[in-house]
């Protein structure tokens, strides 16, 4: 009897993860659009480094292209300095040989193969010259700056994770669609989650969990993550972000 309950709790559990996704497909454009063709222009996101002389951090997500589109996101940071003429982009890319986290690969707000970044944090001003230092540093020690897979990770998200992670005090929110933000190696599965603050337990990213006043709760099953946001109350979904009345950060 127990066994069969443990049998029907993990199908009712994966069809809970999956019907978002199949719910999210159907609303989505499967044109033939090719990827090389795809607009990279700037969004205008990012304020003019000649309009906004103060220094500036924020952090990006825009749908990745094709059909991985329906369960995830891409996500990178800039960075300017006070008075600087120029942002600073800093996100790890899978193709190409050589070390994957590239420095100025597109322009700092744009469009991501034809997909329109959201901003998912902005800061300015003391706020953001008090952490740029560090975020460097992070950027420089990212442990899998020459290795890249797309799952479970290191990915882009993986990236962003770890810059997170490393300057708790950025308090970024990665969105459920961030899928590789969970990725830890076998030999490191419980510590910080990509906030820095709580608690998270992850098996390379296929399976775990995350408690903390940022996230909320949230449960990570072979990449997809669902759970609940107290702090702006919302659901996360897999492939379709946060949902609920509180800020999101992360639009379908």
């Amino acid at each position: 009897m127990l066994r069969k309950t443990v049998r029907v709790g993990f199908l009712f559990f994966v069809v809970a993860m999956l019907a978002p996704v199949l719910v999210r497909s159907a609303t989505v454009d499967w044109g033939g659009a090719s990827w090389y063709t795809a607009s990279r222009a700037p969004s205008g996101l990012a304020p003019q480094p000649e309009a906004e002389p103060r220094a500036v951090v924020q952090v990006y997500a825009a749908r990745t292209f094709g059909w991985r589109g329906v369960l995830a996101v891409h996500t990178w940071m800039i960075t300017k300095t006070e008075g600087a003429p120029s942002y600073r982009r800093f996100d790890v890319v899978g193709w190409g040989g050589g070390r994957k986290v590239r420095e100025n690969f597109g322009a700092p707000d744009g469009f991501w193969y034809g997909a329109r970044p959201e901003l998912l944090l902005d800061l300015r001003d003391e706020a953001a010259a008090r952490l740029i230092p560090s975020l460097h540093q992070a950027v420089a020690d990212y442990p899998w700056a020459n290795a890249y897979r797309s799952f479970p990770g290191p990915n882009s998200n993986t990236f962003m994770a770890h810059v997170a992670r490393s300057v708790p005090e950025l308090g970024l929110d990665l969105p459920p669609t961030a899928i590789g933000k969970d990725y830890r190696q076998l030999s490191d599965p419980i510590g910080r989650p990509p906030s820095g603050r709580g608690m998270q337990l992850s098996l390379m990213g296929l399976a775990g969990l995350i408690v903390s006043p940022e996230e909320g709760f949230e449960v990570n099953f072979l990449g997809l993550s669902a759970g609940l946001d107290l702090k702006d109350p919302a659901f996360r979904l897999p492939g379709w972000g946060r949902i609920g009345p509180g800020p999101r950060s992360d639009k379908p």
